[in-house]
């Protein structure tokens, strides 16, 4: 798993040092089949990750890959997950919240994840034994020691909830799922909306600056993967609404349930 790990985080880090390139440019957006934006940036980002990853001979699920079909899947007892650029939206924006997702998934359990978010050069990531979280700031995206960022990265997480629920949502607008929710909080409780782009929702759990992410909306596993790792890893619960229990990977069906994240 040490290796493994190495490998994600180098990967992580090539994989944005391609996106920036390409966000420092006057960048073509074209729209997939389902309307999302897609860029050179998405497509630049999965070509580096996987070419760190196949070396690991684990099969690799990624948002810009064609997806293998189930009855070959099923029988993966261990796989990457991958979404290259995770918030294209906010790519498009240059806002810089957008992040690279790496997770590595036993027998539909995340148990490695890896988050980079390359403008901040914010890197999260679980330990090699899933038990812990952590995060550290890169100096440069050039010339780093993967050895070195592991051994000085800050151990990150939750914080006890007070009176003042910090909850993940959208400013402008809440569903109403996530307003049902939100209202049907202790009377008592005060609600503070907290928002933030990509899988950088997770890490806000993960590291105290929020409490509770509640998302009644469209996901796919790959936006999911590498953030339910390290919340995990942190004592955070990712549950499937369905079934009160965590979410599951390498499903038939790569769409995620609604989910909730909380300590």
């Amino acid at each position: 798993m040490q290796s493994i790990l190495h490998t994600a985080i180098e990967a992580s880090i090539k994989a944005g040092e391609e996106i920036l390139k390409v966000y420092s440019t006057d960048f073509e957006v074209i729209s997939k089949n389902d309307d999302s934006p897609l860029t050179k940036a998405d497509k630049n980002a999965n070509d580096v990750i996987v070419s760190f990853l196949k070396d690991t001979e684990i099969p690799i699920i990624s948002e810009e890959n064609k997806q293998a079909e189930y009855k070959e899947r099923k029988d993966w007892d261990t796989c990457w997950i991958v979404d290259p650029l995770d918030g294209t939206k906010e790519f498009v924006k240059r806002n810089g919240e957008f992040t690279v997702n790496i997770a590595l998934v036993k027998n539909g359990t995340p148990v490695l994840g890896v988050i980079y978010v390359p403008v901040s050069k914010e890197l999260y990531f679980t330990s090699e034994d899933s038990k812990t979280a952590m995060k550290i700031t890169l100096s440069s995206e050039e010339n780093f020691n993967v050895t070195e960022l592991i051994d000085t990265a800050t151990e990150i997480h939750p914080k006890s909830i007070d009176n003042t629920i910090r909850v993940v949502g959208s400013r402008s607008h809440l569903n109403d799922e996530t307003q049902n929710f939100i209202d049907n909080l202790p009377g008592d409780t005060k609600v503070e909306i907290v928002s933030k782009g990509s899988s950088l929702k997770f890490c806000l759990i993960a590291e105290g600056a929020a409490d509770v992410y509640p998302r009644f909306a469209p996901t796919m596993e790959w936006d999911t993967a590498a953030g339910q790792a390290i919340c995990q890893a942190a004592g955070v619960q990712v549950l499937d609404q369905n079934t009160n229990k965590p979410l599951l990977y390498n499903k038939e069906n790569l769409l995620n349930p609604y989910f909730l994240v909380t300590k």
